[in-house]
């Protein structure tokens, strides 16, 4: 067998018969040069196929070739969906997996080797939709000032930096990704008032600055030992470089601590609480969509179901009438 012949790395490591594994290098190769698909989103289809055809050869008694795949009857996918399922995978990773194997098949019908309807006729499945569970505004407020982080062996820009990030989630309703994508040019100083953010797909909102942001910021501004360019992005690293999400999570992880708060209280529950606040106070729901930069009404309808949540307990534990049923 001459070099050309030999089987790739991935080849070897995909379960199945030859021609499956065969197929399978050429689709996870298409889709990294052909769709241009991240190598993490490649490496999690392979990840969802090996998984699958392991299966199979369970199921089947055999490894799977491609005709014994087109074979397939939706019991059998129901079967393998079943399975995942009793290990504890959750909705959203077996949404992921039917998605990843969904496209495999459409690979071998593309490649004229026929049609796999089983993968079609399976059902997504349904996504819990828990509701988020905002923090008190007592702590979202704690969390996002620097007294209690002042006196650590954090150095006081570093502080300054992650108050100011983190006041931007709670006081703009920023997704953290919105807050570490924003330039310098973009620093909401000097008295600006509003913020243009970019969101998911691309689309863009105004958003209002308050004064305690704005000091927040030039706070952080002040201190930072480097100089950021125009163009540079606003909240850096300790060395210089665009500041990584983790970092954040683990400042709030840190005073999660120091408050005695739940595991609940996470940088995304800060724009929960931003949201659930804002209702509480009587604030628009369209207009606390617009602010979120919710594409539906219905996402931003959670936080009505929220703040009932949250009347109802009050009513049961206080009210009078409630202490007699």
């Amino acid at each position: 067998m001459s070099s050309n012949d030999s089987p790739s790395p991935l080849d070897l490591a995909m379960p199945g018969a030859p021609d499956t594994r065969r197929e399978a290098v050429q689709w996870l190769t298409s889709l990294a040069k052909e769709r241009r698909l991240s190598p993490n989103t490649v490496e999690a289809y392979g990840r969802d196929l090996r998984q699958f055809l392991s299966f199979l050869t369970g199921h089947l008694g055999e490894p799977a070739g491609v005709s014994a795949i087109l074979a397939l009857k939706p019991l059998d996918i129901r079967a393998f969906l079943a399975a995942r399922r009793m290990e504890a995978v959750q909705s959203r990773s077996l949404m992921r997996q039917l998605a990843s194997l969904r496209s495999f098949a459409r690979h071998l019908e593309r490649e004229g080797h026929g049609t796999a309807s089983a993968f079609a006729a399976i059902r997504t499945p349904r996504m819990d939709k828990n509701l988020p569970r905002p923090l008190s505004a007592a702590s979202a407020v704690a969390v996002t000032e620097t007294d209690l982080r002042a006196g650590g062996d954090r150095k006081p820009w570093i502080v300054a930096r992650d108050a100011a990030v983190l006041s931007l989630l709670y006081g703009a309703g920023l997704r953290i990704s919105e807050a570490l994508g924003l330039q310098r040019r973009d620093a909401p100083i000097h008295g600006t008032d509003s913020l243009t953010v970019t969101g998911k797909g691309g689309k863009m909102r105004s958003v209002p600055v308050m004064p305690a942001i704005q000091r927040a910021v030039e706070e952080y501004l002040r201190l930072c030992p480097y100089a950021v360019p125009p163009e540079g992005t606003l909240f850096v690293g300790a060395r210089g470089g665009p500041l990584s999400p983790r970092i954040i999570q683990l400042a709030v992880e840190e005073m999660r601590g120091m408050l005695g708060l739940p595991d609940s209280a996470t940088p995304h529950a800060l724009r929960h609480s931003f949201a659930t606040h804002l209702l509480a106070r009587g604030g628009d729901l369209r207009g606390i969509q617009e602010l979120l930069g919710h594409a539906s009404l219905s996402t931003t309808q959670l936080y009505t179901k929220i703040d009932a949540t949250r009347l109802m307990e009050a009513f049961d534990s206080a009210h009078p009438r409630a202490q007699k049923r």
